[in-house]
């Protein structure tokens, strides 16, 4: 029973956004393709009038409750953001289990401060733990506000990470290859009423063309005047080129930084090495360093494969101490890599890896959420259908100026710079990856954690399964640790209440 004895109602929830954090997917590791970023939306408005008392309301279906500690409980489910209660807050949302109107329980508990209750049924509400009755549709919005560009600006690289997927020709953008597919971007985010587009400046190695970098941003940035349209870009660097600058550079076109760094010393450079064989972590630790120093925060972009899985929670403590956001990406083979065994994922020594990893974590919990980062390509931060923007919002151009649905296949390009509305063309082939939603995926459409999931990278699951209609081979991975994630952030969010 709720009562005076009892502390009022307390929901704590992850803060909205309709961005994945930076730390997400921004890898030069080469397997993403990022800012998902739909969120669930209830058909009702999302503004509660605390004067509707005779509103009755009902629990959100499909919702799971875990024990966090002796005070707090954490309840999550697919239909759902993420939400930590304590007793009392628990005990009401059970209520709605059955449908219930403020006015009820005010009567039924009258020994409940009433600013309390109407407190604590708006946030359940906002939190979308409980809904209308007879007016609730769980939709989402397949099509995120912001049209991402991987520009592919050369195949040069100073490094030779045995999972690279490239040869490494000696080829560059042009300037003018480069400003006609920020054009070609703009035309299509124009066409298709998007309000924000993301640039990602990408190799290779792309600080092999930092010039070209800043030449075309301040191009994209005169177009986004022009247009109206919200600009956002990244550079994606292996790290061992950066100076200061650079780092100004970078600070002056207002420019985020990824930067690739697999584990501490010897972890890092068994599998991110330069083409005489030296490894690169002295000199990506350096490249941080002077990031840091010179004002700029990089996220880091961490790829877990076999031979680097059991590094894992020291890289997480080295990274935690510094307090910078990251992602945790896994290997994806290709077929340059394919001759790597070593670098497969073996389930149970992965799942230890992570697990011992989430334990470092836990000893040292940030301040910002890290449901976007935690699990490959999982975002728990909210449901979505698909797993990328590949094939929706999202276009890959190569050095030429053709256009590509995704990196990982930049020799099967489906269009190019002189479409007029290239990302219709890309929404339009059927001949190459198919981003399904996860509902139109066997084996993913009654899993509790599907709207999180979504079934993994499409093209990991074609690699190994030869279909995209099929959840991911990485599947007993993802449900060993997703639990574990949602832990971690209901700790974070009690720590930081």
């Amino acid at each position: 029973m709720l009562n005076k004895q009892i502390e009022r109602p307390k929901i704590l929830v992850s803060p909205n956004s309709t961005y994945i954090p930076n730390g997400q997917c921004d890898c030069d590791g080469g397997d993403c393709a990022c800012d998902l970023s739909p969120l669930a939306e209830l058909s009702s408005d999302t503004q509660l009038s605390l004067g509707m008392f005779k509103t009755e309301f009902v629990r959100v279906p499909n919702s799971q409750i875990m024990n966090l500690d002796d005070t707090y409980f954490i309840c999550y489910g697919s239909h759902h953001k993420i939400a930590v209660l304590n007793q009392s807050a628990l005990y009401l949302l059970h209520l709605f289990t059955n449908p219930h109107n403020l006015h009820d329980i005010a009567i039924e508990h009258p020994q409940i401060d009433t600013t309390d209750l109407q407190t604590a049924i708006q946030e359940l509400y906002q939190a979308r733990l409980i809904v209308p009755k007879n007016n609730y549709s769980f939709n989402l919005n397949e099509i995120p506000e912001t049209l991402t560009a991987w520009l592919h600006i050369t195949d040069r690289c100073n490094l030779r990470c045995d999972y690279c997927y490239l040869p490494h020709l000696a080829q560059d953008m042009s300037i003018d290859i480069g400003k006609a597919a920020i054009e070609s971007t703009f035309r299509s985010a124009t066409l298709n009423r998007y309000r924000r587009i993301k640039l990602k400046y990408a190799g290779g190695e792309a600080l092999l063309c930092n010039t070209l970098i800043k030449d075309l941003h301040l191009y994209a940035q005169s177009l986004s005047q022009q247009t109206d349209i919200i600009l956002d870009g990244v550079v994606l660097s292996n790290g061992t080129l950066i100076t200061s600058e650079i780092i100004e550079m970078l600070q002056t076109l207002n420019l985020r930084l990824m930067i690739s760094l697999d584990g501490l010393s010897k972890f890092h450079n068994i599998q991110r090495f330069y083409a005489s064989g030296k490894g690169s972590f002295q000199d990506v630790e350096r490249g941080i360093n002077i990031a840091l120093q010179n004002g700029l925060i990089p996220d880091i972009s961490i790829t877990i494969s076999g031979r680097n899985a059991e590094g894992l929670p020291s890289l997480l403590e080295w990274i935690l101490e510094y307090n910078l956001p990251f992602s945790l990406n896994f290997y994806r083979e290709n077929e340059l890599s394919a001759s790597h065994e070593d670098l497969q994922l073996e389930e149970f020594k992965l799942i230890e890896g992570m697990l011992a990893a989430f334990k470092v974590v836990e000893l040292k919990l940030p301040n910002r959420s890290l449901l976007g980062s935690l699990i490959d390509r999982a975002n728990l931060s909210s449901p979505h259908k698909r797993t990328c923007g590949v094939g929706q919002s999202y276009l890959v151009f190569d050095y030429k100026g053709k256009i590509a649905k995704c990196q990982m296949q930049l020799d099967k390009t489906v269009s190019s710079i002189n479409t007029q509305d290239p990302l219709t063309v890309v929404r339009q082939d059927k001949a190459g990856i198919q981003n399904l939603s996860v509902e139109e995926k066997e084996g993913c459409r009654t899993c509790e954690w599907k709207y999180w999931c979504t079934g993994g990278c499409p093209l990991a699951t074609f690699k190994a399964t030869g279909r995209y209609d099929i959840q991911s081979p990485s599947c007993n991975i993802y449900k060993a640790l997703y639990p574990e994630a949602v832990r971690l952030e209901g700790l974070r969010l009690v720590k930081y209440q």
